[in-house]
């Protein structure tokens, strides 16, 4: 791409703001460095991997890379046979940690994200690694004891050393001979050895060596003879702790270099995943949408470059969302320029921008704030002329240094190529401005390159009217308010509002009539048909507004009709059903009184041939009793609005459950939806939409024919169990830390899908370790409100309690 063209695009602001989502210095690095494509299928796999994080986020919103941090310079000290410290080693571990639970989170997913999974493939630490830093570094960075049995065995020693060597310090600091020739009673360190405050006075009181005296000179900090063995085997001992953990660090140094070409994928593959959630957070916070991204046409005349440049409800990213003014720009299939003219400050150059800088971002991957359904051509390249200076005071120099842009454009674009002109010969005589941007529109055109022109000149305006594939659009401009609005109108040039503008500002009608006789008449016939045309449309649209209003007005009427015929219905159906029962109950007492009444015959050995049209006709009441009774539909309004047809993506809510999921497979009846950790099949009529209310008529209608009211008055009073009851308890004793925690995630899905509001897991309490993986998945887990540990009676510490969420 062209860089100069990103720079004034400010593509790059786009992308500071895409860094800012980071969690992470490599992936923030990424975000930095990155560039649009000019490849469709590199481009739509980019966009395919947003779309999966920002549906992994909607459904997740904790996924993250956790405590990852970026560990390459160690690993290269690592692999340069360097010694790490223990802090660095820690930060090792946390990296590995946050990968491995990373991979696992997908790793059962992997076909509902398969690109992001794909790049979780490459997380799983080195086997091993992150047990053999848990064991020998503490927490706080330090080589623990049970590092090595020679550590454990100096530190022990060093332990003994060190309190014999204070007591006999104690001893001689307590002793009343020497208290007068003290300066405290204290035991302090001088050069890594223990010292005491000696009097300068008497220096010779007390055999010893001065290692310090004091600023004023009154003290004398002094090591007695009789602690010189003593201070020696303490400090040797602290030596050899230091070689022994310095081992220590260099042996898990080694095997940490050993791995480093697998951790250096590691970090690479985490700086990844956070660039994917770092692209999806952003688009959430953009309200963006994932554009189409279309292949060029194929023409077979020649006429068209065959790309696509359709944007609906169009914001340009930098501006504030609260007060940008959304535009549609849709060329259709037959045009590839646009002409744009409006008055100064009206958003033709940000409307430039916003074009430019969304085929950027949607050719590098990112979501783009415009309306789903927005289509876009994949361009091999974007060349954008935009001058920030809107004065036409321009000087001769910006006036060259223009053209000389626009030359060099001009020599590279073609017809994969987007070209943005503003103010296009501006900065030099009018008449031998408009002649040139006339010519470079003119070769631009001949040339079949897509491209958007911003100008002032009306002759661009004949040309756009008159060329093939070229079209006028305007920035709207409101004579009341003498403001812009900033909507873009395709298919419409600007008219010239300076005499209306005059008109308003109470300029004198003499100089007005003036200077519109000055004009020429065919530019004033034009501009009064101009202003026919701006008026009618504006009563189209008000004719439109109004339509719409009626019709919302019918919409709401015959939603009510429905809501009244449903309880009709209802009333109807609960009536009938009674009936039904009432006949059900009388054919089951009228059958037992047949019974009784053929047990009376044989036992009167009377003959039971009279009895069977009895039967028969029993037969047939107790059929029609059972038959179910049918609901009504109420016919649909001639133009009803049929509701949009659900999407894989698509945020929903089983009614049977009460939860809310995401949408990952359709059929003919059944969708499937993604709800936490677990994929439910369910009836179309399972599912409600988010702007679609619990009663509405189409709900109620649509499970109408196979419940009764009975059953959906009970449905509605009390979720559908959708697994049976796992138990109380979960033993977990014994188990390794992965399947323990696969054990888990099936046991709090199942408990809170059946209704228990508590559950124990048993867990034991040995190391702690279990124990702590558990409370860490359930702090995480979305169907866990708060977890406590055991009462003495139910295990304590070995038992942890988990209270489940409730609906």
């Amino acid at each position: 791409m062209d860089d100069k063209s990103l720079h004034t695009l400010e593509y790059h602001k786009v992308l500071e703001k895409l860094a800012a989502y980071a969690d992470f210095s490599v992936s923030a690095d990424l975000a930095s460095a990155l560039r649009p494509t000019d490849k469709l299928e590199e481009a739509l796999e980019r966009q395919t991997r947003t779309t999966e994080a920002r549906r992994l986020l909607s459904i997740r919103s904790e996924t993250s890379i956790g405590g990852a941090t970026d560990i390459r310079p160690q690993i290269e000290i690592a692999a340069r046979s360097g010694v790490l410290t223990g802090e660095d080693l820690l930060n090792i571990k946390a990296t590995l940690i946050a990968a491995r639970e990373l991979s696992r989170a997908l790793e059962r997913q992997a076909e509902t994200y398969p690109r992001l999974s794909a790049i979780t493939t490459r997380m799983p630490p080195p086997p091993g690694l992150i047990e053999t830093i848990s064991r020998t570094i503490s927490d706080h960075g330090d080589v623990l004891d049970s590092a090595s049995p020679k550590l454990a065995s100096i530190r022990s020693e060093m332990n003994v050393a060190h309190e014999r060597l204070l007591s006999r310090l104690e001893r001689l600091i307590n002793d009343p001979k020497n208290a007068p020739i003290l300066q405290e009673q204290i035991i302090t360190q001088r050069n890594g050895r223990y010292v005491i405050p000696l009097r300068a006075d008497f220096k010779g009181r007390i055999r010893s060596i001065v290692h310090d005296q004091s600023s004023s000179g009154q003290t004398l900090f002094v090591e007695p003879l009789a602690v010189v063995e003593l201070n020696n085997t303490w400090h040797e001992l602290e030596l050899a702790e230091r070689d022994e953990e310095r081992r220590i660090l260099a042996e898990l140094t080694d095997q940490v270099g050993r791995f480093a070409g697998t951790l250096i994928g590691i970090v690479d593959a985490l700086a990844e995943m956070d660039f994917c959630l770092a692209c999806a957070k952003y688009a959430e916070d953009l309200k963006a949408a994932e554009p189409v991204l279309v292949p060029t046409r194929k023409m077979r005349d020649g006429s068209h470059p065959g790309t696509t440049l359709k944007l609906y409800y169009a914001r340009h990213p930098l501006l504030d969302p609260a007060s940008v003014v959304p535009i549609d720009l849709v060329l259709d299939e037959s045009t590839y320029a646009l002409v744009i003219t409006g008055p100064n400050t009206g958003g033709k150059t940000v409307t430039l921008k916003t074009v430019g800088l969304l085929a950027l971002m949607a050719q590098s991957g990112l979501h783009i704030p415009v309306q789903s359904g927005s289509e876009l051509s994949v361009f091999e390249n974007i060349y954008a002329d935009i001058g920030d200076e809107q004065s036409i005071e321009q000087s001769l120099s910006t006036f060259s240094g223009h053209i000389t842009n626009i030359v060099r454009i001009l020599k590279k674009a073609d017809r994969r190529s987007l070209v943005l002109l503003d103010e296009l010969g501006a900065g030099t005589d009018p008449q031998e401005g408009s002649a040139l941007a006339r010519a470079i529109m003119a070769h631009l055109v001949e040339q079949r390159v897509t491209n958007l022109v911003a100008t002032h000149y009306p002759e661009l305006k004949a040309f756009a009217h008159s060329t093939p594939g070229v079209v006028n659009a305007s920035m709207e401009f409101d004579l009341k308010t003498l403001r812009p609005t900033y909507h873009l109108i395709i298919g419409l040039p600007g008219r010239s509002n300076a005499l209306a503008i005059c008109e308003r500002l109470h300029v004198p009608d003499e100089i007005i009539t003036a200077a519109r006789n000055m004009l020429n008449p065919s530019d004033l016939k034009a501009e009064d048909l101009l202003d026919e045309i701006h008026r009618q449309r504006d009563i189209a649209r008000r004719l439109r507004s109004d339509a719409d209003r009626q019709r919302t007005d019918a919409e709401k009427l015959r939603l009510q009709w429905l809501e009244k015929m449903e309880k009709v219905e209802d009333e109807r159906q609960a009536l009938l059903e009674k009936a039904r029962h009432d006949a059900e109950t009388e054919v089951f007492e009228l059958r037992g009184e047949l019974d009784e009444v053929r047990r009376e015959l044989s036992r009167a050995r009377q003959p039971l041939e009279a009895l069977k049209p009895l039967q028969q006709q029993v037969s047939a009441l107790e059929e029609a009793a059972q038959a179910p009774v049918v609901r009504r539909q109420p016919e649909k309004a001639a133009g009803a609005p049929a509701p949009r047809p659900l999407r894989v993506g698509d945020k929903v809510k089983l009614r049977s459950l009460h939860l809310d999921g995401v949408v990952t497979a359709l059929g003919e009846s059944e969708v499937e939806v993604q709800i936490g950790n677990l994929r439910v099949r369910s009836r179309l009529t399972d599912i409600q939409r988010p702007n679609e209310d619990e009663q509405t008529p189409a709900t109620q209608a649509a499970g109408s024919a196979s419940s009764s009211p009975a059953d959906r008055d009970s449905a509605a009073a009390r979720p559908q169990i959708f697994a049976p009851s796992p138990g109380m308890e979960l033993d977990l004793r014994g188990q390794r830390a992965e399947d323990a925690l696969d054990a888990l995630d099936r046991y709090i899905d199942n408990a809170y899908l059946s209704g228990l509001p508590f559950v124990r897991i048993i867990h034991g309490k040995g190391t702690g370790k279990l124990r702590q993986v558990i409370r860490d998945a359930l702090r995480h887990s979305p169907h866990v409100d708060r977890w406590q540990s055991g009462q003495e009676n139910e295990g304590g510490d070995g038992v942890t309690v988990a209270h489940l969420v409730k609906d």
